[in-house]
């Protein structure tokens, strides 16, 4: 099994033509890669001069074509990576040798070196962009790296090696969890936190903290900054709330006076759990942050009882009715959802079935009428096991009629449509169940139903009417 990829390889911005293709040759028959040059061969060229050749010919063809482009194509490179453990060294620069002499036609010179310095044997197959008798040049044509791949998959196979099967869009594993990229907007805020917690005197004071941070400052009607990678300047203005140059300022002013700078909240309906005043206190918070905790429950509390009389409604038990109701909703919703998306999964793996069993039915008759052959089950593995496994998941499905592709893409098509459809409705009813959820939290937390009381809580209340 191999992979190849087709490079144009151009002349480097900077760099002469001879430094250009000897960068681009030296990097091939790198000793560290290629076990001391063992693995490196050539046609039309020496291995050792490989460089200067490329430049003779290269020149040689721009005299007769009397043309000369800036950063012009000078050779082209042949990556062919094979499976890890499939091929020795030896065989893969066979098969690269044999790969580009097929696919030049024997028209250009090349080398060929074999990378051993990864897990998986690779080569890296270089070919001068003119030909030989330097009258022509290589031109890289519309979809030539399918034609080198199907070059490539032709030569394994006669080497007895394995080849990447191509599968439908539709069927293609896809890739659902990608690496956060980390903002522009995000690094500047935590750096203006970093330049805040130096506790600066003033405003001024505050951008030269930035500026040792590595910032550079542009100041105006709206002050700007601009960090290590960014390309523009970037405004406080755009951060958020609590970075604006005025609510900076205020932190500061906050700081002056002997207070923690407070971040600017959104003022909005949204209700958040009640916070546990025994449980501050018991994790030894002081007298400020208990009062804060209060005026953030009233808050809360009051948003909670808005809540209650925008639905209409009178009773603890209707909001409790509503929250199970609305709870109940969303697991049914969900259940559906899963159910849909384990039904789908099995029309893929049935589909993808059906369709290997065709490809691989004509091997497997030749199989079979060569009386289970042990030889032709070596060359024809991949495909034998492939239609073998198609069998196995057909006789699971018992006395069931096997479906037709045309039928499955039909249903697949149609669960998908009610898979989009109960997603919106997901959205909704996840929202709405969240809102009863916290509602009712609040509210058990304010009538403190559901808590249990300590036997130190009840000593205590029996003790206070005593004093």
């Amino acid at each position: 099994m191999a992979a190849t990829r087709l490079i144009a390889m151009h002349i480097s911005k900077g760099w002469t033509l001879k430094d250009s293709i000897k960068a681009k040759t030296d990097y091939a028959e790198n000793p560290e890669k290629t076990e001391g040059k063992e693995y490196v061969s050539s046609y039309a060229c020496s291995v050792e001069a490989v460089a200067e050749e490329f430049l003779l010919s290269y020149r040689e063809y721009e005299k007769r074509a009397r043309r000369k482009y800036d950063h012009e194509v000078i050779a082209y490179q042949i990556r062919q990576s094979f499976k890890p453990g499939e091929v020795t060294p030896e065989e893969a620069n066979r098969i690269g040798y044999e790969t580009a002499m097929r696919f030049t036609k024997g028209n250009h010179a090349f080398i060929v070196a074999t990378h051993t310095d990864r897990a998986h044997v690779h080569n890296h197959v270089v070919f001068c962009a003119s030909n030989i008798k330097h009258t022509k040049k290589f031109r890289d044509f519309h979809k030539s790296g399918l034609v080198l791949q199907k070059v490539s998959d032709l030569i394994c196979l006669e080497h007895g090696l394995s080849v990447i099967t191509p599968r439908p869009y539709g069927e293609r594993e896809k890739r659902t969890l990608f690496p956060k990229r980390e903002a522009f907007r995000d690094v500047i805020r935590e750096s203006v936190d970093a330049a805040l917690s130096k506790r600066p005197k003033d405003f001024d004071d505050f951008l030269m903290e930035l500026q040792r941070q590595g910032y550079e400052i542009k100041r105006g009607k709206h002050t700007a900054l601009r960090g290590r990678g960014q390309k523009r300047y970037i405004r406080f203005r755009s951060l958020g709330d609590g970075y604006s140059e005025n609510d900076i300022r205020n932190k500061i002013g906050d700081i002056g006076k002997g207070r923690n700078p407070k971040e600017a909240v959104k003022r909005d309906d949204k209700f958040d759990l009640l916070l546990s005043l025994q449980d501050i206190i018991a994790n030894g918070k002081g007298p400020g942050y208990e009062l804060w905790a209060k005026k953030y429950n009233v808050k809360n509390v009051m948003k909670a009882i808005l809540f209650f009389q925008e639905q209409g409604l009178r009773t603890y038990e209707e909001l409790a009715e509503k929250a199970e109701a609305s709870a109940n909703r969303f697991n049914k919703v969900s259940s559906e959802i899963k159910l849909i998306e384990k039904r789908m999964d099995e029309i893929s793996d049935l589909r993808g079935y059906i369709i290997n069993y065709s490809k691989t039915r004509d091997v497997y008759v030749k199989y079979r009428e060569s009386g289970y052959s042990k030889k032709f089950f070596a060359e024809h593995k991949d495909e034998i096991m492939t239609h073998k496994a198609s069998k196995d998941a057909f006789q699971k499905l018992g006395d069931k009629k096997i479906p037709k592709v045309s039928e499955l893409n039909a249903e697949f098509q149609d669960l998908l449509s009610r898979k989009r459809a109960l997603y919106a409705e997901y959205r909704d009813v996840k929202e709405n169940m969240t809102k009863y959820q916290i509602a009712k939290y609040d509210i058990d937390k304010l009538l403190e139903i559901g808590e249990d009381k300590t036997p130190d809580q009840d000593k205590k209340k029996e003790r206070e009417p005593s004093r």
